[in-house]
């Protein structure tokens, strides 16, 4: 009795020397410069957010944060190296929604899962989709483009960023809902996609509000409706989703911080306080406004019910359009 009660008491002060520990490394982070992957090459919405949010980062926790870019693979070659990285807190990863909503939902050949390879931190940003229609089309509205659609089944074309992106799942979203049949023509991006639309290749095209708006602002193309809870402030003539009576249309290509799992939840909570203070700031809504960004900001728990509906929507939607990917 004597042994185990040493034994046992040895064990607690092993267990409380350990706690302190943590807590005090916790306490210490960062004492050396972060890493912040972004999965985009330089230029671009992602990378954007991605940079200002690291430049931000690193006034505000006192070290650098470096951002690396590592695009390929949908995306999922940035996710798997964030899914490996040490859960130390110094590994940073820019989630997209396609990243982590739509690219599981369409590959089966991922080395991360969206749910049990991250800590969740918070979404920092997002960005809704247009649907546009260029001169082939004489729709001045969605109800026209639904119409014209109805009455010549798969006639009428749209362009997407690429096969099984967010831009096209979008797409499908629409024709779904609205009950009409549309020609998918996938581009490698969304400036072949835009070029197409201009061109007359393609009648309709859907992408991001930042895509867009420059062409719909210019007169090139007409705007008939903005994915999102409110109008935006750069196309204040085009209706919100809501607006046209397709509510379910509202969706939006997110951005947030992820962790690996397993980091010490005082350091995600760290994280995400600083990045409320980030997107709070004037100064935030100002420079990402002028893109269509929308600065985000939620508790880790919210972010991860966000990541759980988005699964279980574009799965639906993916499933019924039978899209899948190689």
């Amino acid at each position: 009795m004597r042994i185990s009660l040493r034994i046992l008491l040895r064990r607690l002060s092993l267990g409380a020397l350990l706690l302190a520990s943590g807590t005090v490394w916790a306490a210490e982070w960062p004492s050396k410069p972060l890493t912040l992957i972004v999965p985009f090459p330089p230029g671009g919405g992602a990378d954007t957010v991605g940079r200002y949010y690291a430049d931000q980062l690193s006034k505000a926790l006192g070290q650098p944060v470096v951002v690396d870019n590592r695009p390929g693979a949908g995306t999922a070659i940035a996710a798997e190296a964030a899914a490996k990285a040490a859960p130390d807190g110094y590994t940073l990863s820019l989630a997209t929604a396609g990243q982590l909503t739509v690219l599981p939902n369409l590959a089966d050949n991922l080395r991360y899962d969206p749910q049990t390879s991250f800590a969740p931190v918070s979404v920092v940003a997002s960005i809704p989709n247009v649907i546009a229609v260029n001169g082939n089309l004489e729709a001045t509205s969605l109800e026209e483009l639904v119409a014209d659609a109805r009455a010549r089944p798969g006639a009428i074309s749209y362009s997407s960023c690429g096969n099984g992106t967010l831009c096209h799942l979008s797409g499908e979203l629409f024709k779904r809902l609205a009950g009409i049949d549309l020609l998918h023509v996938p581009y490698k991006g969304s400036a072949p996609a835009i070029t197409a639309l201009l061109g007359g290749e393609v009648d309709v095209a859907v992408d991001t509000l930042t895509i867009l708006a420059p062409q719909i602002q210019a007169g090139k193309v007409r705007g008939l409706v903005l994915t999102s809870a409110q109008r935006s402030p750069l196309l204040p003539e085009v209706p919100t989703a809501a607006e046209v009576g397709l509510p379910e249309l509202e969706n939006a290509g997110w951005f947030g911080i992820v962790v690996p799992a397993r980091t010490p939840r005082a350091i995600v909570e760290r994280l995400n306080a600083e990045i409320g203070r980030i997107a709070k700031d004037a100064q935030t809504a100002e420079r990402f406004g002028q893109s269509g960004i929308t600065p985000e900001y939620g508790t880790p728990e919210a972010f991860a019910e966000l990541i759980r509906a988005d699964l279980k929507r574009w799965g639906e939607v993916a499933r019924a359009a039978d899209v899948r990917i190689d």
